[in-house]
């Protein structure tokens, strides 16, 4: 029964030690011309100018749970849309359901004021 997972650990082994000398290998071979421009850290192409651990708002959280909250309905939708036909009016109705307790959370976190940024 072990014998089964051996494949398994050694394909674990030999992509282990495939990152392990691809990492020393450019490390050996790639350019080392160290200076003080490119020691410093830039985010987005500008130096930063605050503290890099500072806090951010809550709203930024919620934001982007909800942005993939709503992405991940695209990802329901578009299938269903696909076999809308052979799934007929049970599809609708299980559709209809779905949207409905999207749309149910929807306006309960705009309730709640997750959209508002005072």
């Amino acid at each position: 029964m072990a014998l089964d997972y051996l494949p398994i650990l050694v394909l674990i082994v030999v992509a282990f030690l495939f990152a392990i000398f691809i990492l020393v290998l450019t490390w050996a071979l790639g350019p080392k011309s160290p200076n003080k421009a490119k020691d410093e850290p830039i985010e987005s192409g500008m130096i930063p100018f605050t503290n890099p651990r500072q806090r951010f708002a809550v709203q930024y959280y919620m934001v982007a749970m909800m942005f993939i909250l709503f992405d991940v309905e695209v990802l329901f939708l578009y299938p269903w849309a696909v076999k809308m036909r052979q799934l007929k009016w049970f599809g609708l109705a299980e559709m209809a359901v779905f949207l409905l307790i999207l749309l149910v959370g929807f306006f309960f976190v705009w309730k709640k004021g997750a959209f508002e940024w005072d």
